[in-house]
């Protein structure tokens, strides 16, 4: 038996500026703008003060369930524009030591278990990648910006045609969480 109505409302900060044009949300706050559109989703916004009310009429599991997500990337970019997301990145290598740099909007990592050209890693979005000595840090206003250049990061050092257990060389989220550090 489906339910007549499946909602949640969020409360928006003081120190946070949400606008709605549309199915379109537009989030300021003190570290910057995020907007998202949500225009492809069956479920109804609305923008009433200082909450925002997600909802969706006589929905099937999947508009239900939708209703969950949306409510979810809209806290996300709350969080985002308020504190930040930072991701903490060891470089680890037992022989060979790899260097990292950072180069417009790709990273090098040269000297990957000895290899000669260096693989490269796009960076996603305005997140800021910064390299000290054996950590990288991944921060950004936008999760999935900063959560998918981390990924990136680490998949770009897969150990191809050698034993993992034995190369564990590579480099790997070490820490991951809210706040940029200033």
């Amino acid at each position: 038996m489906r339910a007549i109505e499946v909602s949640k409302t969020i409360q928006i900060p003081d120190d946070v500026d949400v606008s709605l044009e549309g199915r379109k949300i537009i989030v300021k706050g003190q570290k910057g703008t995020s907007t998202r559109d949500f225009s492809h989703a069956p479920i109804s916004i609305k923008l009433e003060g200082k909450t925002i009310r997600i909802w969706a009429e006589w929905p099937r599991k999947k508009e239900a369930a939708l209703v969950g997500t949306l409510y979810s990337h809209v806290q996300n970019m709350i969080t985002g524009v308020r504190k930040g997301f930072t991701y903490k990145l060891k470089i680890v290598f037992s022989h060979f030591p790899i260097s990292v740099k950072v180069k417009d909007k790709t990273i090098l990592i040269e000297n990957f278990t000895g290899e000669r050209s260096p693989r490269k890693v796009k960076i996603i979005g305005d997140t800021e990648v910064e390299v000290q000595s054996e950590d990288i840090i991944v921060q950004g206003i936008n999760l999935e910006d900063v959560s998918q250049t981390a990924a990136n990061i680490e998949q770009g050092t897969k150990v191809k045609r050698k034993d993992p257990r034995v190369f564990l060389d590579g480099i790997y989220v070490n820490e991951r969480g809210e706040g940029i550090d200033e």
